[in-house]
């Protein structure tokens, strides 16, 4: 428990209200949920409450400075106390459980911590549009779930299920499964239509994606094992064998008889949504996991399209014509069902992809790695004698910096012991490459390092935010070498992800940019240039893909400006094709994290896209050749209609028009054009450059 040093006047105080007359105001209130001593309500419906409970809240706040990111604030009626709930996974999960609780008591100012985090039976949400004001965005999601589970009577005798065992005690016995915001009851078995699982097994010729994508992410080292649950006709089992891995797997159709041994990497893809029995689904996950001895793979169908041809509907998922059975997630929801089942916290690596690692310190690890910028080493500047004869000797510390941004630790660096023979410290060798190159080049990888950190501190805000001791050696030592303390981290981390919540900041980022194409509306940044932009930015996309993942194979993110909204852009031919087509987007509402699809595979006149220089940063290997096309085709005057020329056709239609071709990445008169219209282009293309030529001479006079 602590006091705050808040100045407690007798002024200030005459504010506080009587137990009666705060109880009646309470009573009043339009939104919040009642109870016979307290209202609670959520954050986003504090502006809607009386002006003296807002006072009480603004002051409470002003009491303690850990209330950042709470969800939900209760008032209690009967003494001058109020008290900040966190549920992080307010939105996503239909029953979220309470992570951390701060009570402040505005007679006395003293602010006390409850910390549920680690609980195994925390206190659970329901009706959680009772929270939340009508025009909340989920306000009809929440209601619609209360009204069916009233139905069903899940809600009675409310004592019972207020946590988390009680509530999942309540639902078995009640054989009913909540998946996302919907409810689902089972059925008795013997009205079931017989279901052939082994049919959905699919026959490939390569890997699978889960197993392509934990290839990709480094995760098959040597002597790395793999156990495939549910191998289906055996494709990734033999594949991993072949390249050398000890490799086995079992299915209950094709390899009934393979034992199911434990595995360093273990994949159960495409399983869960193949069985149609909740009970023997939440086995099969459950029996993956116990003999994962490093990390799940889970994979199943995600639901990213509202049309669904050719199957009839039937409970939580669908029978197709094979009379296979078909269980279509949402993304958060599919990972709201692992992590409730296994106890964890799943990462996606892809739609309907995810890891699990058994190690917490290798789990973060890997989150962390994935919001490493890249670095380069500074080069050297002048001829320094001293450097010159150590160079050899002094690259790996350079090295190590570049990477990490500070310098080592005991044990960090092979080459320490022979480096502090030669100068007496590392901070001394270090000091001679600085002679040798530019210091502010240095503190610039510093601070990339530090806002790589600071990102990923903040996103695990959305989880459980791992303790120091949970992290990897090297994650600790990085953050200990960069900030003063672990706590000072998180404090700015939490600062970063407060700032998100004010639509302007995210406006002004996008506008301000010096990375991406800037539109009206919108920032286009290629995947490659995202460690480039501002940390907010890179904070706001982490926002989407911590929890959905980005869409396979997207090589450009779209920034909304106006609207909280992230796309994903997939152009398969961005390298090679001087204007290409949109292939598939992904839209993702940062409010609900409601997922919209897209496929322009078979459409007549795809949207293009023009200005790829635009998009990344003058880094990337093909970007002279980007920004000469994209010269050329501004002096031409291609690019003056943009609403014009953003669908296929209508760009054919304006090289015609200009008599002008494109082949690989340059711009050619037509052979065939008209020979006056070519004469007329011509000349208006000389008139441009001229007026160019004179803008540039008249803005240096």
């Amino acid at each position: 428990m602590e006091t705050a040093g808040v100045d407690t006047t007798e002024q200030k105080l005459n504010h506080l209200l009587t137990p009666g007359e705060l109880a009646a105001i309470c009573q009043q209130t339009p939104v919040g949920k009642q109870l016979p001593n307290s209202l609670y309500v959520h954050v986003s419906a504090i502006p809607v409450l009386p002006p003296v409970l807002q006072h009480y809240e603004n002051y409470a706040r002003q009491v303690t400075t850990k209330a950042q990111g709470a969800t939900i604030v209760k008032f209690t009626v009967d003494r001058p106390k109020v008290s900040y709930l966190f549920y992080p996974d307010f939105d996503t999960d239909p029953h979220p459980a309470l992570q951390a609780s701060i009570q402040v008591d505005l007679q006395s100012n003293e602010v006390s911590y409850r910390n549920y985090s680690n609980s195994e039976n925390p206190p659970v949400l329901h009706r959680k549009e009772a929270f939340v004001a009508p025009d909340y965005p989920l306000y009809e999601q929440f209601a619609e779930l209360t009204r069916n589970e009233e139905a069903l009577g899940l809600l009675d005798n409310s004592n019972v299920i207020g946590t988390r065992q009680g509530w999942l005690q309540r639902l078995e016995k009640n054989k009913v499964e909540i998946q996302g915001h919907l409810l689902i009851q089972h059925q008795a078995s013997a009205s079931l239509p017989r279901i052939e699982r082994h049919k959905a097994a699919i026959i490939r010729n390569d890997f699978s994606r889960p197993v392509r994508l934990a290839v990709e992410a480094g995760l098959f080292t040597p002597e790395i094992t793999f156990f495939d649950y549910g191998c289906g006709h055996g494709g990734d089992v033999n594949r991993l064998a072949e390249k050398g891995y000890i490799s086995t797997g079992w299915d209950p159709y094709y390899s009934p008889d393979t034992p199911r041994t434990p595995a360093d990497i273990v994949n159960i893809g495409y399983v869960i949504n193949v069985i149609e029995d909740l009970t023997e689904r939440q086995e099969a996950l459950i029996n993956a996991w116990e003999i994962t001895q490093k990390v799940l793979l889970v994979a199943a169908q995600v639901l990213i399209d509202d049309r669904i041809r050719g199957v009839v509907a039937y409970g939580d998922g669908v029978i197709t014509s094979r009379n296979t059975f078909q269980k279509y997630y949402e993304q958060e929801e599919l990972k709201t069902y692992i992590d409730r089942i296994l106890g964890v916290d799943a990462i996606p690596v892809a739609l309907g992809v995810y890891l699990v690692f058994r190690d917490e310190a290798e789990a973060q690890n890997f989150r962390a790695s994935r919001f490493r910028s890249r670095a380069t080493t500074p080069r050297i500047r002048g001829s320094i004698k001293r450097f010159e004869d150590y160079q050899e000797l002094l690259t790996p510390l350079m090295a190590f910096v570049t990477e990490r941004g500070h310098l080592p630790a005991k044990g960090e660096l092979p080459q320490s012991a022979e480096i502090i023979k030669e100068f007496g410290s590392l901070r001394r060798a270090f000091n001679v490459i600085l002679q040798a190159t530019d210091p502010q080049e240095w503190e610039a990888l510093a601070q990339k390092r530090r806002s790589d950190i600071l990102v990923y501190i903040a996103l695990s805000q959305f989880s459980r935010r791992p303790k120091l001791n949970d992290l990897a050696p090297e994650v600790q030592e990085d953050i200990l070498a960069l900030f003063s303390s672990y706590k000072q981290a998180c404090q700015l981390a939490d600062e970063m992800l407060f700032s998100l919540g004010d639509p302007e900041v995210i406006a002004e980022l996008c506008q301000n940019s010096q990375v991406g194409k800037k539109l009206p509306n919108s920032l286009w940044v290629h995947v490659s240039a995202l460690p480039a932009l501002d940390p907010l930015l890179r904070l706001y996309e982490g926002c989407a893909s911590r929890t959905i993942g980005r869409l396979e194979d997207a090589n450009l993110i779209k920034f909304y400006i106006r609207k909280p909204y992230i796309s994903y852009l997939y152009y398969p031919d961005f390298d090679n094709d001087a204007h290409p087509v949109l292939y598939t987007s992904m839209q993702v509402d940062l409010r609900d994290l409601h997922v919209s699809y897209r496929d322009y595979a078979d459409t007549d006149n795809p949207p293009i896209l023009h200005q790829k220089d635009a998009v990344v940063t003058p880094d990337y290997p093909l970007y002279e050749k980007f920004a000469k096309l994209t010269r050329q085709e501004m002096n031409w005057g291609l690019l003056d209609d943009f609403n014009a020329i953003s669908h296929r056709q209508g760009w054919l239609k304006c090289l015609e028009e200009h008599c002008a071709t494109i082949k690989g990445h340059n711009l050619f008169w037509r052979q065939d054009a008209n020979p006056y219209q070519l004469k007329v282009m011509r000349a208006a293309v000389k008139a441009r450059q001229v007026k160019s030529r004179n803008g540039v001479a008249n803005s240096e006079l």
